[in-house]
């Protein structure tokens, strides 16, 4: 008999995370705040389970109706972040059941489509040598993972590989059980050096507040402007940032490597700010998802020091592994990640590459309107975006 399937718009929240938690590959984009954080951007979250005692299977899903007249105002798009969670991947029935009722929802609930972008490996682990790195060879993965198997059902369903890849689908993680000696001996000689630089220069990092989270994204605005990725407006990032740091308050020392939280630091040299991050941490887990700077005293290798800092506290609060989120399809110079690439490898990174995102189109016909539209769409956005955000930092300025 397949395990029953179950969706709830209310969940209680530590039950959720709890079961969250209990999955092989849990992620902080799956638990109950994180879907809270989506509320005043107009997602509204949905709660799956299949089976009981135990559950099988979870997925948060976010659903977003669209902003249309007539028959088009009941139609929606659908997203489960890094989900679903499956407690076996390779269990062929448990995947067919799951990716079967997924589809019904969306169609029971008006979905155009539903995306998901599961933590399922293709390849395993792999670590790029400097060699092959330099020449633009990407290396060879181990063996390992159900991403293949995976990927090539998905097909045969009827899903499309999305070409809105809303998260990155490789990322790079450092294993965080070694001691700190031995994590410092893992990362690169100029990598150490430039961590020892910064703190003979004077910087110091500290613990943030929800006091600081202007003071965060405005340093987040400037980096997005130098570097030219589009950011959304301070009101998502107050509310993102400060649902999780708020969270770390209510919890126990040793609730606090379970529970999803988020801790931010600030980098200060003679007293001035000058860099900062924010770390997500979550079933043992740490991942490094928004990292900010100002061009002023950059020389000081700021950068090095906070992510170091984040990890021994990643380490120290009961992490065992430490996600630098995001890295390169193709391991080659050409690649405009390269640069992220070779500081996150100095650091001891190691490349893990996951299927990605799929779509299941419910609605062909919207879903190929949609897909069409959205390029557009989403390049106005980033231009209106840019000049939004280059107005907040003028404003900030005057201010």
């Amino acid at each position: 008999m397949p395990p029953e399937f179950k969706f709830l718009t209310q969940y209680d929240p530590a039950a959720w995370d709890d079961l969250v938690a209990s999955f092989p590959e849990p992620h902080v984009l799956q638990t109950w705040e994180w879907g809270q954080s989506k509320l005043r951007n107009g997602w509204s979250p949905v709660f799956c389970t299949w089976g009981a005692e135990p559950i099988r299977a979870v997925a948060l899903v976010l659903m977003r109706q669209l902003p249309l007249g007539g028959f088009a105002a009941r139609l929606r798009v659908m997203y489960a972040p890094k989900g679903p969670l499956l407690r076996n991947w390779e269990d062929v029935n448990l995947r067919a059941v799951v990716l079967d009722d997924l589809r019904s929802l969306a169609q029971r609930r008006g979905g155009i489509f539903i995306k998901i972008d599961p933590d399922v490996r293709i390849g395993g682990e792999f670590q790029a040598p400097s060699a092959q790195a330099v020449s633009g060879q990407a290396p060879q993965a181990n063996a390992g993972g159900a991403g293949q198997v995976v990927s090539a059902e998905l097909s045969q369903r009827g899903w499309i590989y999305s070409a809105e890849q809303v998260q990155f689908r490789n990322t790079m993680v450092i294993d965080l059980t070694p001691t700190e000696e031995e994590l410092l001996a893992r990362m690169k000689q100029k990598t150490r050096y430039n961590i020892r630089l910064a703190q003979r220069k004077g910087v110091n990092v500290r613990v943030a507040t929800t006091a600081d989270l202007g003071l965060l994204f405005r340093m987040y605005a400037e980096t997005s402007l130098r570097d030219g990725f589009v950011i959304r407006e301070e009101g998502y990032y107050q509310d993102l940032w400060g649902i999780f740091i708020r969270a770390q308050s209510s919890f126990s020392q040793t609730e606090a490597n379970l529970r999803p939280y988020a801790e931010a630091l600030v980098a200060e040299a003679g007293g001035e700010p000058i860099a900062g991050l924010v770390v997500f941490r979550f079933a043992r887990r740490a991942w490094y998802m928004f990292g900010m700077s100002r061009l002023q005293q950059r020389e000081k290798m700021p950068n090095y020091l906070l992510q170091w800092e984040a990890m021994r506290r990643a380490k120290a609060a009961g992490c065992v592994v430490y996600d630098l989120w995001g890295a390169p399809d193709d391991l080659n110079e050409d690649d405009p990640m390269w640069g992220v690439y070779r500081f996150k490898e100095g650091l001891g990174g190691e490349v893990v590459r996951h299927l990605g995102a799929w779509d299941c189109p419910v609605r062909p016909l919207y879903y190929r309107l949609y897909t069409q539209t959205l390029p557009r769409v989403l390049d106005w956005m980033r231009q209106r975006g840019k000049t939004h955000t280059q107005q907040s930092i003028h404003d900030a300025e005057k201010g």
